[in-house]
């Protein structure tokens, strides 16, 4: 059987696909990802053995999409949940262990500061020191190797009057030695250990805390110890001082708890949930109407010029959103903008942008400009495909425009586009782009603890609790968007057997 040129071309799509899929694996091993890597080899592998296999040839059609579906939603997702039983934020970065590696690095600096010299002796080196405060005092180590690592190279130091044989090593040449540098330890004849503090200078210093054996950080000071406090996410001292970094861990149902019972994000999530509904549900209904208005219009046969109507009227549609809404905040500015400069000829000067309610309206506005010309080439398509003789028989009985829009074009477009009001419905519950654009959530609530504003969303509050405000918390940010993942998805279900979609 000869083969197409299309055939060959798959195959080699395939290969190349198969080659960056596992050019992947030791990327997600390198990056601390051995999940990531051991998935990535499952799915090629049964991704290999399908489109391989003859016995599996038609689900080699559907492979793409599965796994289209689990990379973009239900992946994001899980992560998503996952992060919402943490702590994670910007005070919470690390993990436990980055978090104790760091607490180990600290050092409490001693009075005692040297410039550095290091000399070559053969394929050893020498450090030569020299004090700041008086020139006599010297030391020299003998040769060592420079060692790189987790454990401290001590190196002794003995008095001395003049500097090693040789040449120094030159400053380009350090930048490449500073591994071994930063692990070095000198110790001077009285016991204090010297580390490096900058390229050619090394000072008195110790470890702040050394960790015990049962997991405990003991000052070196011997005045305190730090134990991990997993509720909180911070090392802690008797007092329950806390000391950062801090770190990741499991808070179970916190966040969740949080939210509705914590009166700082109970308060404004209510408002917020509230007018986000509103949101969605007048957009939606506004869109559609009058989208479904302007598709009859245009489908009126002694209508003229309704080609060049149509182009205008989807000309909203054409422009991205992030072009029309920053003229339309423009166009709504209160001292400088063209319509309270129109307003201002009948004596209204309207606060679009400090009073809640305008600006609440000023939002419905904008988006349903921007969103009724897709409500409208979908009811054209639709009216389209309803029979001229359903309207023939309608003028035979004597029924008139609003009889035949009422009782032949609306139930016969409500059922086929409803499943599209519903999929507006979820698009309008989580438009970030129009909040973030246009009004930022403001005009900000004065009685609430976290910041928050009248025209926020649900997206957009959770947006400034990850990435603006309230310390940039991800973990609440997490399980907010959870259930606003639930809530979109139970709307949708209800109005989906409120149409009877399912039904024929």
């Amino acid at each position: 059987m000869r083969r197409s040129p299309l055939h060959y071309g798959l195959a080699a799509l395939g290969v190349i696909s198969l080659l960056a899929g596992l050019a992947l694996v030791p990327l997600f091993y390198r990056a601390h990802q051995p999940l990531f890597a051991l998935g990535m080899v499952a799915v090629l592998g049964v991704a290999v053995f399908i489109y391989t296999s003859p016995r599996f040839y038609p689900y080699r059609y559907v492979v793409p999409g599965i796994l289209a579906v689990a990379v973009f939603i239900v992946f994001p997702m899980a992560y998503t949940l996952g992060i919402s039983f943490t702590n994670y934020s910007s005070q919470h970065l690390l993990s436990k262990e980055r978090a104790t590696d760091v607490l180990l690095q600290k050092q409490i600096a001693g009075d005692q500061s040297f410039d550095m010299k290091l000399y070559t002796a053969g394929d050893r080196y020498q450090l030569f020191f020299q004090s700041d405060d008086d020139e006599s005092k010297k030391f020299v180590s003998a040769p060592f190797e420079l060692k790189a690592g987790k454990d401290e190279n001590h190196v002794a130091l003995t008095p001395t009057t003049a500097e090693p044989n040789g040449q120094p090593v030159l400053l380009k040449d350090l930048f490449k030695l500073q591994a071994g540098l930063k692990n070095t330890v000198a110790v001077l004849p009285t016991g204090e250990e010297l580390r490096q503090s900058s390229l050619r200078r090394f000072a008195q210093s110790k470890p702040a805390y050394k960790l015990a054996a049962d997991g405990t950080l003991v000052g070196t000071d011997g005045k305190s110890v730090l134990k991990a406090n997993m509720k909180t996410g911070f090392y802690e001292d008797a007092q329950g001082q806390q000391f950062e970094p801090g770190f990741r861990s499991n808070v179970g149902w916190n966040n969740y708890w949080r939210v509705f019972n914590d009166p700082a994000f109970h308060q404004p999530f209510l408002r917020i949930f509230t007018w986000t509904i509103a949101f969605a549900s007048f957009n939606t209904l506004f869109t559609f109407a009058i989208g479904i208005i302007l598709a009859v219009l245009l489908n009126w046969e002694a209508l003229k010029f309704r080609g060049a109507y149509r182009m205008m009227l989807f000309l909203p549609y054409a422009v991205p959103a992030f072009i029309s809404i920053p003229v339309f905040k423009g166009l709504f500015n209160e001292n400088l903008g063209e319509i309270n400069l129109a307003l201002g000829l009948f004596g209204l000067h309207p606060g679009w942008f400090s009073e809640p309610n305008l600006a609440r309206a000023m939002v419905l506005i904008v988006n349903t400009w921007l969103g009724y010309p897709y409500m409208m080439i979908l009811c054209m398509g639709l009216i389209k495909a309803i029979p001229e003789e359903l309207y023939e028989a309608s003028a035979l009985a004597g029924a008139g425009p609003l009889m035949n829009f009422f009782r032949i074009t609306l139930p016969l477009i409500l059922r086929p586009i409803a499943p599209l009001l519903i999929a507006s419905f979820a698009f309008n519950f989580n438009n970030l782009t129009l909040i973030a654009l246009l009004t930022s959530g403001g005009p900000d609530f004065l009685d609430t603890q976290v910041p928050a504003g009248a025209t926020d969303l649900l997206v957009s509050y959770t947006y400034r609790i990850a990435f603006q405000d309230s310390g940039q918390n991800y973990a609440l940010a997490s399980a907010i968007s959870s259930i606003v993942f639930l809530l979109v998805a139970t709307l949708a279900v209800v109005n989906l057997k409120l149409f009877k979609v399912n039904k024929n």
